[in-house]
């Protein structure tokens, strides 16, 4: 009987290459018809916008968003803190996550009630929704954005200042917003970076004063930061800061 057994087990095995050739495979196809239907068409061409908004949306969570402050701050700690991998980055990044949806939660919602939802509704068309839509994520990085860093796009572009905000071209203002979040970010990860290098400057200047040259000062610090941190509660005072630096 066990003889049996392994016998039609070794048959499944050496037909499971031929079922696996013979199993179909799932196609999708987009039909436009024979373009004769104005409708159809339309509607292809919504469905092929949508997919190139969700090959973009990385994109656009990164650049256009509070995300790349955040994630910034938060490695320059775990620098500073010199833990290595501890948090790890999937942490960083989903801490990161939430808390730019905290941030940006007044602007998506301003999107969806004077865009989205009437769009769904055909209350208004494309051209309008899109008008409407941007002009909460525009209002949103001009306040974060530095008047310097706009000067510097729109000198590049040749283009003449708006009289008015809503009259700034995305792609003069996405650039600006960008390198204007990494100045900031940078400027916060700075102070982060203040009270840990002090402290292991003090670590170092005990340990040559003992004559213990040869023990590494980071095997001394690193507790001393983590209880330090943790006493300031370090991860409520960063998380404060940091949402307190954007200009809502």
């Amino acid at each position: 009987m066990p003889g049996h057994t392994l016998l039609v087990a070794a048959l499944m095995l050496l037909l499971m290459p031929q079922l696996a050739d013979a199993a179909t495979i799932p196609t999708l196809s987009l039909n436009l018809g024979d373009g004769e239907d104005p409708d159809t068409w339309f509607t292809g061409l919504k469905i092929l916008a949508m997919l190139t908004i969700l090959t973009l949306a990385p994109s656009i969570l990164v650049m256009m968003t509070s995300f790349t402050r955040i994630l910034i701050v938060f490695a320059f700690l775990r620098q500073a803190l010199g833990t290595q991998q501890a948090p790890p980055n999937q942490i960083l990044i989903g801490l990161s996550l939430f808390l730019t949806m905290f941030v940006m939660m007044p602007v998506w919602q301003k999107i969806d009630t004077e865009a989205l939802t009437p769009y769904l509704n055909e209350e208004i068309n494309q051209s309008v929704a899109y008008d409407k839509a941007i002009a909460p994520l525009r209002d949103f990085m001009l306040k974060q954005t530095r008047e310097d860093d706009l000067v510097l796009f729109l000198s590049a572009a040749k283009i003449d200042k708006p009289a008015k905000a809503e009259d700034m071209p995305m792609h003069v203002l996405i650039p600006a917003f960008v390198i204007s979040e990494l100045r900031t970010a940078f400027e916060i990860g700075f102070l982060i970076y203040i009270p840990f290098i002090v402290l292991d400057l003090i670590v170092a200047s005990v340990l040559m004063s003992m004559g213990m040259m040869m023990l590494p000062p980071v095997m001394i610090s690193l507790p001393l930061k983590i209880i330090l941190f943790v006493l300031v509660d370090g991860w409520h005072l960063i998380t404060a800061n940091l949402l307190a630096s954007f200009k809502l």
